[in-house]
């Protein structure tokens, strides 16, 4: 885990400062692979991904009631939110580009690199409650 000193960036279109985590001390640990693959989705879609949440500290993972196992507490997990595209093509895009974790919810999208997925190669869920 690190403190972020400067806002450094990690790829084309995403910084260091994006993933830290929410608590205030300016924590970070991300997982490259992570980065890698949101590039890619953002080079797919070509629009903006906005990081609501990356890296959590324990702390602050269960006072936002995330799972004692989170890929947020690893630096494997981002929570996005991509302007004027549906949650179904975020999903269909990365599964095509390999994230191993992906979460619909009504706000959100989780996607994570975990390192054991589900046996078709990825684990999913769908968290939201208007569909």
């Amino acid at each position: 885990m690190y403190k972020v000193v400067k806002n450094i960036k990690l790829s084309k279109n995403f910084s260091i400062s994006e993933f830290v985590c929410k608590e205030g001390k300016k924590e970070v640990l991300c997982d490259y692979k992570l980065i890698e693959k949101l590039q890619k989705l953002r080079d797919k879609i070509n629009k903006p991904i906005t990081i609501n949440s990356g890296y959590r500290s324990k702390t602050y993972n269960k006072k936002v009631g995330g799972s004692p196992k989170s890929q947020h507490l690893l630096g494997k997990a981002a929570d996005i939110v991509t302007k004027g595209i549906d949650k179904e093509k975020i999903k269909e895009i990365a599964i095509e580009l390999g994230f191993t974790g992906i979460g619909l919810y009504d706000i959100f999208v989780h996607l994570d690199v975990r390192n054991n997925p589900h046996p078709r190669g990825y684990s999913f869920w769908d968290n939201r409650t208007k569909r």
